[in-house]
């Protein structure tokens, strides 16, 4: 069994406890082989290659299209369960269809597909005078940045794109959506922002500007507002498909899922900070409000 995550995260630490609770237990009748590329994609390769060696039994991972694609290219003919974060396995071959894989990969899809538009309706509920709107995006955020510019065209404001490669630099970053006169800033869903996810917060606070995530741990790291699914559901259903494949099921017959439930979470003491008054449409609909 191989894990390709962050293994420290809570969503880490459920995957883990959830195969144990189906009867998978490390250091028993389970063996992990852990690799992570801390945010260097180059290294993705490499690192897929020598779990490809061992020859394991399943191999799980989350995140974006370039970690499937080497995990996939590496690991020969062994099963693998994606919980697919950044981007949509089907529109990029990865996956025949949702109902019927038809290869080596199952697993979850985050539809990323359809929820950067939801993002910035709720920007547009949240603050209805905003005008101009940073947007944070990297190599591998192409699609959903096309999705929210053409959402942010329907809906009434404009998009600066601040576009990032390696390595990031954020305080430039920020300072260009700054000179750009941004109202807001939306920052797009990629596993590549999380060793900065309390500079990022931090720094929209210094700037003063209103902030957007795909997911909640943003907020509780001073973010603003988040939409999007809950990652440690998402991961826990990871480690029952991959439960699955231990016992002997191939990914080409379990259909890939889509997740169910999507949180909104709100910082009270951000939006106080930033003299943000949260309309009362938004706070009664918030899984997650914090104080």
């Amino acid at each position: 069994m191989s894990v390709t995550d962050s293994f420290k995260e809570p969503y880490s630490i459920a995957f883990v406890e959830r195969l144990a609770e189906l009867g998978f237990v490390e250091g028993r009748n389970l063996i992990f082989e852990r690799r992570h590329a801390n945010g260097m994609i180059a290294k993705l390769p490499q690192l897929s290659a020598e779990l490809g060696t061992l020859k394991c039994d399943a191999y799980f991972g989350g995140g974006s299209e370039a970690l499937l694609a080497a995990l996939t290219h590496s690991s020969r003919d062994g099963q693998i369960t994606f919980v697919a974060v950044d981007f949509d396995p089907v529109a990029t071959g990865d996956v025949a269809s949702l109902a019927r894989p038809g290869g080596r990969v199952t697993g979850v899809t985050a539809l990323q597909s359809e929820l950067p538009a939801k993002r910035l309706e709720l920007l547009k509920e949240l603050l209805p005078g905003i005008s101009r709107v940073a947007v944070f995006s990297n190599e591998q955020t192409t699609g959903q940045l096309a999705l929210a510019q053409g959402t942010s065209r329907r809906i009434g404001f404009s998009l600066h794109v601040v576009q990032f490669k390696a390595p990031f630099n954020y305080e430039a970053g920020f300072a260009d959506a700054v000179r750009a006169k941004s109202d807001a800033l939306v920052v797009l869903g990629s596993g590549l922002w999380v060793p900065a996810r309390r500079l990022i917060p931090a720094l929209a606070l210094k700037a003063k500007l209103p902030t957007v995530f795909h997911q909640a741990q943003w907020v509780d790291a001073g973010g603003l507002m988040s939409y999007g699914f809950n990652f440690v559901t998402m991961w826990r259903r990871g480690a029952e498909i991959t439960a699955n494949i231990l016992r002997g099921a191939k990914a080409s017959s379990i259909p890939m899922e889509q997740p169910t439930v999507f949180e909104l979470a709100l910082n009270k003491k951000t939006a106080k900070a930033l003299s943000v008054k949260i309309p009362q449409s938004l706070l009664v609909r918030a899984d997650k409000v914090i104080d």
